[in-house]
């Protein structure tokens, strides 16, 4: 029997003109569910294929270019949409010479259930792996709790929790510039490195974006802030000026008073100042290397200031929820072993900086890379490359690759990802704890749809090889 799902009370827009940019997962899911409470919904995409689907669902299109904005009481965009950068759509444009409140889904929930709590994740790194961890703490601790915005379910199709409940929320900067009136009981700022620039309309555009994160807040909310780079650290040091209840900075690089950070392998929690060792991140095969140390800090830190509590019962169960995450799959997903030699499935990783988190986490490493590259290439990876035996080399850039990593690594041109993964386990079995990691710094589109699908390819190929056993849940790598 399914379950009845306890639904958002969106009835304050029963009766009301609502137009809705973008038909994709959340565009639909917005317009379906305005639709049911009531409201006169006008659905629109420049995509003729969205444009029947929509049709299909009994959605039926108008043309937004051509509607009278006037007598439409707001627009429902969906974030990939451009508002300024690097051009504003039509139908933005025409809709703010009316007036007419432009925002995103993420937004209605919010004003949907204003008794819930919040807590929201922003950075240009590490986004989704916190949120589900986050996420996933609460569900282990028996919080009633969804995670949504970016990752997961649209916001809308999200069930309602009550007062009691936590929405997790993973956001864009494209829809933090929608979110004109939320507020987030606790909000994160994981890092900001350049990303998204053109629809920015450059770094200090991107920065403003991030920043707006801790729109709203004051003496009953928490920031949390990660400070090892200089443009989160001068949003935090900014953020001393407000009235909060709470500003936790969060580094992996030192000791920082007053925070939670990463010493010797261990998070520390300084927030009372007696710097409490808390996790060993040692203990934690399916999170490893510094960038998930931030996470696993950032979700501890975002799970105690929403249940405003460090009790060691509290702390306890926080730390063995932690123990039992998965991992995300495609983002250093630990697959499983043959004897001691490990399968990491990276297939996230469609550039240069994303393949370093993998890079710096391993020694000992058979590195498969490649498909369709980014601009420069691998060469801002040479400080890494000293920890790759050897590099097994599938897609377009192949032959590009090979030529940056000419002299410093050894390489075979393995030309696909099947053969990549056999040659690269028949070089490293019975050298030690070695990885064979797919961290491809690439695009996948040149042979695979999309980079899930490559990390599944992945996957099968590696459960093809005699002998390998599949990573368990908990177990200490």
């Amino acid at each position: 029997m399914t379950a009845t799902r306890n639904m958002l009370d969106l009835g304050a827009y029963d009766d009301h003109a609502i137009a809705v940019l973008g038909l994709g997962v959340s565009g639909m899911s917005a317009a379906s569910e305005l639709r049911r409470a009531g409201a006169r919904v006008l659905p629109w995409d420049d995509n003729e294929n969205r444009r029947n689907g929509a049709a299909a669902r009994g959605l039926t299109p108008c043309d937004l270019e051509t509607a009278e904005f006037t007598n439409i009481d707001m627009l429902v965009l969906s974030p990939g949409i451009p508002q300024g950068h690097p051009h504003t759509h039509p139908v933005v444009a025409r809709a703010r010479e009316a007036g007419c409140e432009i925002l995103c889904d993420v937004e209605l929930l919010t004003r949907a259930a204003p008794d819930a709590r919040y807590i929201g994740i922003t950075g240009t790194n590490g986004k989704s792996t916190t949120t589900a961890l986050i996420g996933h703490i609460l569900s282990e601790l028996g919080v009633a709790s969804a995670i949504g915005g970016n990752i997961g379910a649209p916001a809308l199709s999200l069930d309602a929790l009550g007062t009691d409940g936590v929405y997790v929320l993973e956001l864009s900067s494209y829809q933090l510039d929608l979110l004109p009136r939320a507020v987030f009981d606790v909000a994160v700022l994981l890092n900001i490195t350049p990303d998204h620039l053109d629809r920015h309309g450059g770094m200090d555009g991107y920065v403003a974006a991030k920043r707006r994160i801790f729109q709203g807040q004051g003496s009953t909310q928490t920031a949390i802030v990660g400070v090892d780079d200089t443009h989160a650290k001068s949003i935090f040091d900014d953020l001393h000026t407000c009235d909060l209840a709470a500003l936790t900075p969060i580094s992996t690089r030192g000791v920082c008073a007053g925070g939670i950070y990463l010493n010797e392998g261990w998070i520390i929690d300084d927030r009372g100042g007696n710097a409490e060792p808390i996790i060993d991140m040692h203990s934690l095969a399916a999170l490893p290397g510094d960038h998930n140390a931030q996470n696993v800090a950032t979700a501890y830190g975002a799970v105690t200031a929403i249940l405003e509590t460090t009790t060691a019962d509290v702390r306890t169960g926080i730390v063995e929820a932690i123990a039992r995450f998965p991992g995300l799959a495609h983002r250093q997903e630990l697959l499983g072993a043959k004897g001691a030699l490990r399968f990491v499935n990276d297939s996230k990783a469609t550039n240069a900086e994303a393949a370093a988190h993998a890079l710096s986490a391993y020694e000992n490493i058979y590195w498969i890379a490649g498909g369709i590259a980014k601009d420069g290439g691998i060469a801002a990876l040479e400080p890494l490359f000293d920890r790759v035996q050897h590099a097994f080399l599938i897609g377009e850039a192949a032959d590009d690759f090979e030529a940056t990593l000419e002299g410093r690594v050894s390489t075979t041109l393995s030309g696909d990802l099947a053969n990549a993964t056999q040659q690269a386990t028949d070089m490293a079995v019975g050298d030690g704890n070695a990885v064979v990691l797919l961290s491809p710094a690439c695009a996948s589109f040149d042979q695979f749809p999309s980079f899930e699908a490559r990390g599944d390819a992945f996957r099968e190929a590696v459960a093809a090889i005699p002998g390998f056993v599949p990573h368990a849940t908990g177990d200490a790598a």
